[in-house]
């Protein structure tokens, strides 16, 4: 989305509460803390670290990674729905379309289609291992989970308005459900979708309401320890700290533009983050 665009859409944001427009979101927070894969891997396995926290993950071979903002988009609607209904059976819906809608996507065909393309990163999310480590000097624990225990899609994508015979649904595992349950990070859905294009800005947005909702005093964070939580695979890529701090930079002006009051800018060896209002206010939860 230009730039003009998301001005535009912050305009719309500040002015109206996202509980009062229908828009109050939430993401996980172990996928706040540490995210997703930005482009498809090469391999099966993926790990990126923040501080005392590793997020690792595992794909069948024969499916793959989640990756891009697809996955990251799902992960956002599958914890609002578990944080809205208290339940792990969630439902889909009964067309293709209107769950395309509800992610903010336009149904299209082919082989590089979004519907093609959901199908994909809805196996590939469903189906991968997720382990959450955390260290320090006194304790380490860790926990790991897939997202779902079960799901069947019974979407036609040749006629995604033809209304099946049974829902889709998704049964989150019980692990992951009282993960998000408990500590949902919450997110505006329309900054989301603004920025739904480059699946960094989603994740630096979502990291950043998360930041500023416990930010006491000003910290600065080094770019090599922002490239492990957000751009592993920019090593993997021969891209070095330079190539990673110049994309987040580019990406943090799109963020900024619908998240106006982030008071966050580039320090002498790092992000430099100063205590402000969160996004979205933890009371809206």
């Amino acid at each position: 989305m230009p730039l003009d665009d998301l001005i535009r859409e912050a305009l719309a944001i500040e002015a109206e509460a996202a509980r009062q427009a229908g828009a109050l979101g939430f993401m996980a927070r172990s996928l706040v803390q540490a995210s997703l894969p930005h482009k498809k891997p090469k391999g099966v396995e993926f790990t990126r670290t923040n501080g005392t926290f590793t997020l690792s993950m595992w794909a069948p071979s024969k499916v793959g990674l989640p990756y891009g903002s697809i996955p990251r988009m799902l992960m956002a609607w599958l914890t609002t729905e578990a944080v809205r209904t208290k339940e792990r059976h969630l439902t889909l819906g009964d067309t293709l379309s209107s769950f395309m809608r509800s992610l903010d996507m336009v149904p299209t065909g082919g082989r590089w289609g979004t519907i093609t393309r959901l199908r994909e990163q809805s196996r590939r999310l469903f189906t991968t291992s997720i382990s959450c480590f955390y260290e320090d000097e006194h304790r380490q624990s860790e926990v790991g989970f897939r997202v779902a225990d079960k799901h069947t899609l019974w979407w036609e994508p040749k006629d995604p308005e033809q209304t099946s015979l049974f829902d889709s649904f998704v049964v989150l595992s019980e692990t992951f459900f009282k993960e998000v349950i408990a500590s949902p990070v919450p997110v505006d859905m329309r900054a989301l979708k603004a920025l739904k294009k480059s699946p960094l800005s989603i994740d630096i947005y979502c990291w950043l309401t998360y930041r500023m909702s416990y930010l006491k005093e000003p910290i600065e964070i080094p770019w090599p320890a922002l490239q492990l939580q957000f751009g592993a695979d920019y090593a993997t890529a021969g891209q070095g700290p330079r190539d990673f701090k110049r994309a987040f930079l580019r990406e943090l002006r799109k963020v900024r533009a619908v998240y106006g009051h982030a008071k966050v800018e580039d320090g002498k060896d790092g992000l430099l983050l100063k205590p402000g209002r969160p996004h979205i206010s933890a009371k809206t939860r």
